[in-house]
């Protein structure tokens, strides 16, 4: 891991920072580069049973792409893995928390659309800062999924960010909490998804996204598919066992 990104696993879930503070955490190749490779470490960890994205300082979780080194480069149209994304560029089926810790803006506020969780201090921001600068936001097109169209269309139409109470309004955060505390209630919330059975965590996440391309009745034929495996698991038979014995469940993940 490069020192722009850290990596660290802790309690059952893995912790990806980004140490860039010094630029607003600003994704530069370096960042981009290492966000990658710890998606991909994540993902492969079996100490790791949920990942946390998050960035260092109390000013900004990323000010999106690195301007400097865009405009040094000349760049015009990033490809779709110009970002590091979990659930599209990067397959991670193990649930992702963004702990958003200042502002998210951009490449910023990609990172934490794309995780599956959301949890903001009161001092967060997201915005699609690219319509200030003249620069393209593709990335957004599930914003109308994650919040109501007009509130997606407000944000893409003005660059204006909305404040971490107000994403909360809209749904597009789970809590928003006081900046002291957001380690501690990203850990709170780690620690309870962690304790679950992994195969019925990792069912749920894919669920969420597979019925949202289909119609409802077509959503219980593939939420079945889904879940078909959980039930022939070993696991499966593990958690009623443990019930019945008064005793916590010993998940194997099989």
């Amino acid at each position: 891991m490069s020192g722009e990104v850290l990596y660290e696993v802790r309690d059952g879930a893995a912790w990806i920072m980004i140490n860039r503070p010094e630029a607003r955490n600003a994704l530069n190749r370096a960042v981009r580069e290492g966000l990658k490779a710890a998606f991909l470490r994540a993902e492969a960890d079996p100490a790791a049973a949920v990942v946390v994205l998050t960035a260092a300082g109390d000013k900004a979780f990323c000010a999106g792409g690195d301007l400097k080194e865009m405009a040094d480069v000349g760049l015009t149209i990033p490809p779709p893995d110009y970002v590091p994304q979990p659930n599209r560029t990067v397959e991670v089926t193990k649930p992702v928390v963004a702990a958003v810790n200042g502002g998210a803006f951009g490449g910023g506020f990609l990172l934490a659309q794309s995780a599956d969780l959301v949890i903001a201090a009161e001092s967060a921001r997201f915005g699609i800062s690219e319509i200030k600068i003249g620069r393209g936001a593709p990335w957004a097109a599930p914003l109308p999924w994650l919040v109501p169209p007009r509130i997606a269309m407000q944000m893409l139409v003005t660059g204006d960010p909305i404040t971490a109470r107000r994403a909360y309004e809209v749904g597009l955060v789970n809590e928003v909490v006081p900046l002291p505390e957001l380690a501690g209630r990203t850990t709170e919330l780690v620690a309870t998804i962690a304790a679950n059975a992994p195969l019925s965590v990792r069912a749920g996440k894919k669920m969420v996204y597979a019925v949202a391309e289909h119609s409802r009745s077509d959503a219980f034929d593939v939420a079945e598919r889904i879940w078909e495996p959980v039930y022939l698991s070993e696991d499966a038979q593990e958690g009623p066992r443990a019930f019945a014995e008064k005793r916590k469940p010993l998940w194997r993940g099989r």
